[in-house]
């Protein structure tokens, strides 16, 4: 299991502050819509200068026509991010067209595709989708697999089944997690780290407990430990 720590807050030069205080660690960073729209490119270099090995998921959640997502997927090759994600909804015409754009590419970025976001819960979930999030998810992640991705992004109480339908090593990245009990926020399907762990997660999503905190090193480091 790999920490991967989201830098959600409202200013760049706030992001940066926070990094530097966590840059001796080995976690990913997790640079989201807001950060990366405000921010762009630039911010990824920032980045790389207060710590070369950082690793990025670039967390846009690409959801267009096959051929303008496998476009946008080409043009993030530049960007020298290790990670990045689409909507599994899209459909398997849009991800494979995605991962054969992609295949010529030597060190390609990690590609996941989005299930069912976790600040849906049932009734919402179902408004839109038609179906309980627990076959929903099964079905996109199915649908993922079977178009080549590395991935996707659930909640911790879909990954078993998740790997069980694909294999052990199809990867699962969660977010919502709070290690400590914290508020759960606009997060409906929430786990902490123990359980995360115990259904073989391969990425946990941290922000608002870090980022909130007066002594982000501190947290960070109990959270490794517990992991």
């Amino acid at each position: 299991m790999q920490l991967c720590v989201a830098l959600d807050l409202p200013s760049k030069e706030e992001n940066l502050a926070l990094i530097d205080k966590i840059k001796d660690y080995d976690v990913w960073l997790k640079v989201g819509l807001r950060s990366y729209i405000r921010d762009g490119e630039e911010f990824l270099k920032d980045i790389k200068k207060i710590n070369p090995d950082f690793k990025i998921f670039l967390d846009l959640k690409l959801y267009d026509i096959p051929n303008t997502m496998a476009d946008a997927a080409e043009s993030i090759m530049s960007l020298g991010v290790d990670m990045f994600n689409v909507h599994a909804s899209a459909g398997k015409r849009a991800m494979k067209e995605v991962m054969s754009r992609l295949e010529p590419y030597e060190n390609r970025p990690i590609v996941l595709a989005v299930t069912a976001l976790t600040s849906f819960n049932e009734d919402e979930f179902g408004e839109v989708y038609g179906d309980t999030i627990s076959k929903k998810a099964d079905q996109f992640a199915k649908d993922a697999y079977e178009s080549g991705l590395d991935g996707v992004v659930c909640s911790a109480y879909e990954s078993s089944s998740i790997k069980n339908i694909t294999n052990k090593t199809f990867m699962t990245l969660t977010p919502g997690i709070r290690p400590f009990g914290e508020d759960s926020g606009d997060q409906q399907r929430v786990a902490d780290v123990a359980f995360a762990k115990s259904v073989d997660v391969d990425f946990i999503v941290v922000g608002r407990p870090i980022y909130n905190s007066k002594n982000p090193a501190d947290v960070l480091k109990r959270i490794l430990e517990q992991m």
